[in-house]
């Protein structure tokens, strides 16, 4: 007996998902043949907003590539839509004539977008905004044209407007109700919203009822009914969507808006099913993906004929980050639907909490700016939890008994992750079955937290909870190196306790099993006692001989370097020699630097000069003995330290003088910022980069730190990476000032400096501490002074400092990265 051959028109997120379920039940039962109108093979529909921002490739945001079809033998038409279904014959013909019979077959054409019936809006020039071809369209646009809007305020029309915005577009959020996101916010939280989306430099017009499209060849301007109108190059309508059901219908197959649908997902033919946004389920046509994923797994059971209690419906849930604002939003939150609701508002962190009961019962929730109760409260709602939990909840904040109480009340079936569909079941399995013990883990095994980040939370606290009740073994601690039996956190606070003068001192102190160690505790101990000596220094506001003692002796010991100058260390390489880097503030020198330099160059036979990935220039192969006078003849600021990592070059762009599309003076910040920072030896490599503008020509979005110059002022990024692995960069905050900027920046390097672990990565560090804790304090005024008082006063720097000159030696080594 041959293979069951299955059919389903629509590669998209809904019909593919329910694939991977029928492979996992059935591997060997089918033969699956896929049609997709798009030539692409699956993607994440939900992440379409960071290609059109322009730092995310089609290749990032696929779920499936080319060679997962391959190997799981499934015929994919890629670029080939199905256009006529026979039901009597039980086959599928594609525009391009190919014909396909099936056994089982199913709808999973999705949605199309809503195009407003408007006069104009087929010029070129008018789009939407729903696959990646729009994407493209609107990328071309930003080349060309600067004004550009948006119909529709809804979380579709925003992220359209957010990307826009990044490329560098001036653009109008047309809208046609009082406030943004109707559908998923109250009044209150959807003010907030735009207050904040405003500071990031949108334009919103409220209450605008659009007439028509203006333009002959090409969109120029819209008219809308009150008689005013705007000039536009570029328009997105993104007002909503429709179920793309025009196939089914001619196909004879029952509908209403959708397609309809039973408990398993069975139409009214025989065989033939629909899933996702085509499908209507109890009335109810279903656009979020977690309801999508639940009706593909029970229509896979059904497929495969094993038994299932079939589709009930969902409860409507969206945790979103809306161009980079936390969004959570579950159940009814409309006042005309609840009898009352709870309030919690904090206008200085920009948070805001709504719940809402009805008969006494938690039925809805808004949260505005920190989303890390949303899985929590979703579990009240899920559980029609009594009103009184919120009163628990008051005083035992979240991370208490009260989060772990709803934790345990979620069933398993509960989702978790709703853009992947994970249940807390799943994420519990994996966990016991794998040996997981940390998110990143969870996350590369169950997909869980691995689109738009909303549910890591909820996660976290899953997996602690986990961990907590497993009645395992405590996992063997991390020691610094086989030289000693002291974790990092152990031999830091030894370290700061005894005040030792030097690094053999804190290895005869605690029993080091080799007498002289190796390079690793070497280099942590010399780090250690720097920081400390630094932290010391900062108190007193002067030098004693316990931190002299630690500076040379880190120096000597840590690092194999030799004093030279005014106290430096410089890198030692390979070969047994040294480098030197003359530091030039922001990427910018002068042609005085510049003839120093070569002189010095020629005058000691340096044997290798070599541009480095920051713009700066590296001067290698200098012998021991030689550091001191070539030192002394650049009379220059040098990137060095005498234990730890130098801050190299602050990477930036041209400037809002040389720049086009700059929004600030990136070179001025970014040299500002140098001269702050020259003196902090940091635990491992560490990049800092300033861009004029969203267009990150200078690789702010691959830096451990990064500065962005937009309309609203700076966006700070940090915990990105270029090396070892490319990591993108989490936003921190929105600074209005370019003093509050520089602030925040060097709060977020010293707080970086004194608590990572030696050899830590500002990412993996970033991931310890956690995104929200780190954003408070670095917008608390209190704890930012307090950790920019312990940077050094003075960097380590040589006699004499030229003036910034006007060459700048950043652009051509960063439009090649």
């Amino acid at each position: 007996m041959g293979k069951t051959k299955l059919v389903v028109i629509g590669n998209g997120m809904a019909g593919v998902r329910c694939v991977e379920e029928i492979l996992k039940l059935a591997q060997d039962e089918f033969a699956v043949t896929i049609f997709g109108g798009e030539p692409h093979p699956n993607y994440n529909r939900i992440m379409l907003s960071k290609v059109l921002q322009g730092d995310t490739q089609l290749s990032d945001i696929t779920i499936n590539d080319w060679q997962w079809y391959k190997d799981n033998g499934i015929a994919l038409y890629a670029g080939d839509p199905v256009v006529q279904v026979d039901i009597e014959r039980k086959r599928v013909i594609s525009a391009s004539g190919v014909v396909a019979p099936y056994d089982k077959l199913i709808f999973a054409t999705g949605s199309l977008p809503f195009m407003l019936p408007l006069p104009g809006a087929d010029l070129p020039g008018v789009t939407a905004f729903r696959d990646i071809k729009d994407c493209n369209t609107m990328l071309e646009a930003s080349k060309t044209y600067r004004k550009a809007a948006v119909i529709g305020g809804g979380l579709l029309g925003l992220e359209a407007a957010r990307g826009l915005l990044n490329l560098g577009m001036q653009v109008d959020v047309i809208h046609i109700n009082e406030f943004l996101m109707e559908r998923q916010l109250d009044r209150e939280a959807a003010i907030m919203l735009r207050r904040e989306l405003e500071q990031q430099g949108m334009n919103f017009l409220l209450t605008k009822n659009t007439e028509k499209i203006l333009g002959k060849k090409r969109a120029e301007g819209i008219l809308f009914k009150d008689g005013t109108k705007i000039n536009v190059d570029l328009v997105v309508i993104a007002v909503g969507v429709r179920p793309n059901v025009k196939l089914a219908a001619a196909s004879g197959i029952e509908i209403d808006r959708a397609i309809l649908v039973d408990d398993y997902m069975r139409t009214n033919v025989p065989d033939v099913y629909a899933v996702g946004e085509c499908a209507e389920h109890r009335g109810m046509v279903y656009g979020m993906v977690s309801p999508l994923y639940e009706q593909g797994k029970v229509l896979a059971k059904q497929i495969c004929g094993q038994e299932t209690e079939g589709y009930e419906g969902s409860i409507l849930a969206s945790h979103l980050k809306v161009s980079g604002v936390d969004v959570f939003s579950a159940g009814e939150i409309r006042d005309s639907e609840t009898d009352t609701s709870y309030k919690v508002s904090n206008g200085i962190k920009g948070t805001y909490k709504r719940v809402f009961v009805k008969r006494n019962k938690v039925v809805g929730a808004v949260l505005f700016g920190d989303s890390a109760e949303g899985g929590k409260l979703l579990g009240y709602i899920k559980q029609q939890s009594d009103a009184s939990v919120l009163e628990q909840d008051t005083a035992q904040p979240a991370g208490g008994d009260a989060e772990e109480a709803a934790i345990c009340a979620m069933g398993d079936k509960d989702t978790i992750c709703s853009c992947n569909g994970v249940s807390k079941g799943a994420i519990v399995s994996a966990i016991r079955e794998n040996g997981l013990e940390t998110f990143e883990q969870v996350r590369s095994c169950t997909k869980a937290s691995s689109s738009c980040g909303g549910c890591k939370p909820l996660v976290s606290a899953l997996l602690a909870y986990t961990l907590a009740n497993e009645e395992e073994p405590e996992p063997p601690k991390v020691t610094v190196c086989g030289c000693t039996t002291l974790s990092h956190a152990e031999l830091r606070a030894a370290i700061v306790a005894g005040r030792y003068g030097d690094v053999q001192a804190v290895r005869s102190a605690h029993d080091w099993k080799s007498g002289e160690g190796c390079s690793v505790c070497q280099s942590a101990i010399a780090y250690y006692l720097g920081v400390a000596a630094a932290l010391n220094q900062a108190k007193t506001k002067q030098e004693g001989a316990w931190t002299a003692a630690v500076r040379e002796t880190a120096a000597a010991e840590a690092e194999g370097t030799q004093a030279a100058g005014a106290g430096l260390a410089f890198s030692q390489l390979a070969d047994g020699t040294y480098s030197i880097m003359p530091r030039m503030y922001g990427g910018v020198t002068s042609g005085d630097q510049l003839r120093r330099i070569a002189e010095v160059v020629d005058r000691f036979a340096i044997p290798q000069v070599k541009l480095t990935s920051g713009g700066g220039l590296d001067l290698r192969g200098i012998a021991a003995e030689q550091l001191a006078e070539v030192g002394a003849a650049l009379a220059m600021p040098v990137a060095a330290a005498s234990y730890g990592k130098p801050i190299g070059a602050v990477i930036t762009c041209g400037g809002s003088q040389y720049e086009s599309g700059a929004w600030r003076d990136s070179v001025a910040l970014g040299a500002r910022l140098e001269r702050l920072l020259e003196g902090a030896a940091l635990p491992a490599e560490f990049t800092a980069a300033v861009s004029g503008s969203t267009l990150h020509r200078a690789g702010t979005l691959t830096a451990d730190l990064g500065l962005v110059g937009t309309p609203a002022g700076w966006e700070i990024y940090a915990g990105g990476s270029r090396t070892k692995e490319l990591r993108a960069p989490q936003l921190i905050g929105v600074c209005p000032s370019d003093e509050e900027a520089i602030a925040v920046a060097a709060a977020f390097v010293a707080w970086y400096r004194e608590e990572a672990e030696y050899g830590e990565l500002s990412w993996q560090w970033m991931e310890r501490v956690g995104l929200i804790p780190l954003r408070e304090g670095l917008f608390d005024g209190d704890v930012r002074e307090r950790f920019m008082a312990n940077l050094p006063s003075d960097g380590n720097v040589l006699p004499s400092s030229p003036a910034v000159g006007y060459v700048h030696m950043q652009d051509s080594v960063v439009s090649s990265l």
